[in-house]
């Protein structure tokens, strides 16, 4: 399962060597990085995550206290210049603390530990036919709608037809696994294999992505 991030510091060099790591690591998907703290929030409130990278000693919020004002649970790895903080962010339940400057080995080993930490999706139980079948989120290749009924396309075994809506099943996904992108269809982003001319391939499926749904899909998704 691919663990979705986004990283905040104050200081853009910080930034550039946290993609440069991440994008060595085939499950983190870093979807944004952020300068300034307040548009992270914003962010997060729009765009749930699994994990933060974030900077403690901030002009304008330590990292710690952002930490804390955010409602949603998600994996934290503190990074500072100051290993004073260190004793305030394992406080916090944090997962590793890296001390500027950290070598990609020793980013790796914090990366492991979010691997580890990461809690499986719990599966999803739908009403079909009079019987219930449970599917589990990895296995769902994409979901199309038609009409009054939704069809799961999955891995490796035939689609599924329930009766429920578009609303109803992104309420019902993991946020950050998942992402609708037109109308009638939603895809799981650890299943895209490539984006191209605003469409995705998915398992040799070819899926549009509506222009209401572009700005949104693209801040969580980049190759």
């Amino acid at each position: 399962m691919m663990i979705q991030a986004i990283a905040i510091d104050d200081e853009i060099p910080a930034l550039k060597v946290l993609e440069n790591f991440c994008a060595k690591v085939d499950y983190i998907h870093l979807q944004q990085t952020f300068n300034q703290p307040d548009k992270a929030l914003k962010y997060l409130c729009k765009s749930p995550v699994d994990l933060l990278f974030l900077d403690i000693n901030m002009p304008s919020i330590t990292g710690t206290d952002l930490y804390r004002s955010i409602e949603q649970k998600m994996m934290v790895i503190f990074t500072t210049a100051h290993s004073e903080y260190a004793v305030e962010g394992f406080n916090l339940n944090a997962l590793d603390y890296l001390l500027k400057p950290f070598t990609f080995e020793r980013f790796l080993q914090a990366a492991e530990k979010a691997k580890l930490f990461q809690p499986p999706p719990p599966p999803l139980i739908f009403r079909i036919d009079y019987s219930l079948v449970k599917v589990n989120p990895p296995d769902i290749l994409f979901i199309e709608g038609l009409d009054d009924y939704l069809k799961i396309h999955l891995l490796q075994q035939p689609p599924l037809i329930v009766r429920m809506t578009m609303k109803a099943m992104m309420e019902k996904l993991p946020a950050s696994a998942f992402v609708r992108v037109h109308r009638s269809f939603i895809v799981p982003l650890a299943h895209i294999e490539q984006v191209r001319n605003k469409i995705i391939l998915i398992a040799g499926n070819e899926i549009p992505v509506g222009s209401s749904y572009e700005a949104g899909f693209f801040s969580q998704f980049k190759m």
